[in-house]
């Protein structure tokens, strides 16, 4: 007998909070956070997190568990998600995970590999070598050792990058030798996936746009400033490397202008949604829906009733 959990994924901006909320209203469920940057603390405007009003009537686990200063890795998503739908389960309940950080889901479904652990000092030095020579040119060092994970990797995307080669570095091991020893999946949970991509990509384009400009009125630079304050927090901790955080912590550090930050962030989030778009149509046994279309929460209720 298997329980089951829904999954609800898609690009940023497609409005994955607002029909999660309308599917609680139609479903027992409740909501468990799949977002690498939802889980800091202090960390509001820029990420869109939900508002303290909408999660008091429709409550999001696995939000402001961490400080910013902190790491969060997949496998602590894969422990701590376990636990929330052990515990939504328990109470007869149906736990929908929601989110954008597609290597989470991925991870949840597929297994995730048990890589070394970080190495600051190795991962200064990389940082170091890609200051003289160019995030482009560590890639091409990358794809000599480890070809396999360097085709998945844009040669802009520093932190996988960085990632990758830290891994390699340190064990003398490709990742994608670690990544084929996958811990053991949990086989008494079946995931019924629901993935939202709004088309044509121009229309995701002036959501995304209308987003960041509404995060900069809401006062987003008051809370870098505010996270800025913070003595342990540094632009190279993980949650500082998020879109949009990395863009306008270079501008207060004066390295830009802030039309030149907005532009960068603007960048930076539509790959991002490239990259999202990309994992959803790897995606299998995925029932796809456009959230802009009129009538989508009955097709994804309808696509529910049946799956359950």
């Amino acid at each position: 007998m298997h329980a089951t959990a829904i999954l609800l994924m898609g690009p940023t901006a497609t409005g994955k909070t607002d029909l999660a909320i309308s599917l609680c209203k139609r479903f027992p469920c409740d909501v468990i956070s799949v977002d690498s940057t939802l889980v800091y603390r202090g960390m509001d405007i820029g990420t869109a997190k939900p508002g303290t009003e909408t999660l008091e009537r429709t409550p999001h686990r696995l939000i402001d568990i961490r400080d910013p200063e902190e790491s969060y890795s997949a496998g602590e998503f894969i422990r701590d998600a376990y636990r929330e739908m052990d515990d939504i389960l328990a109470a007869g309940r149906i736990p929908l995970l929601v989110g954008g950080t597609m290597m989470y889901f991925r991870a949840l479904t597929e297994g995730i590999a048990e890589l070394p652990s970080a190495d600051q000092e190795l991962r200064q030095a990389i940082d170091a070598e890609a200051a003289e020579s160019g995030w482009p040119a560590m890639h091409e060092k990358l794809q000599q050792v480890d070809p396999a994970v360097a085709t998945r990797i844009q040669p802009n995307d520093k932190q996988r990058i960085q990632r990758a080669l830290e891994v390699y570095r340190s064990s003398g091991t490709p990742m994608s030798e670690w990544q084929k020893e996958s811990a053991p999946l949990r086989d008494d949970i079946k995931y019924l996936k629901i993935g939202l991509n709004i088309e044509p990509r121009s229309l995701l384009h002036e959501r995304i746009a209308r987003r960041l400009h509404a995060m900069l009125e809401e006062g987003f630079l008051d809370e870098m400033r505010r996270l800025r304050e913070r003595p342990e927090l540094r632009a190279d901790c993980p949650a500082m490397r998020s879109v949009g955080y990395r863009q306008f912590w270079q501008y207060l550090d004066g390295d830009c202008s802030l039309e030149e930050a907005s532009d960068r962030a603007l960048f930076a989030t539509r790959q991002l949604a490239k990259r999202q778009i990309t994992w959803l149509r790897s995606e299998k046994d995925i029932f796809l829906a456009d959230p802009l279309e009129a009538g989508v929460i009955d097709a994804i209720s309808a696509f529910l009733v049946q799956s359950l």
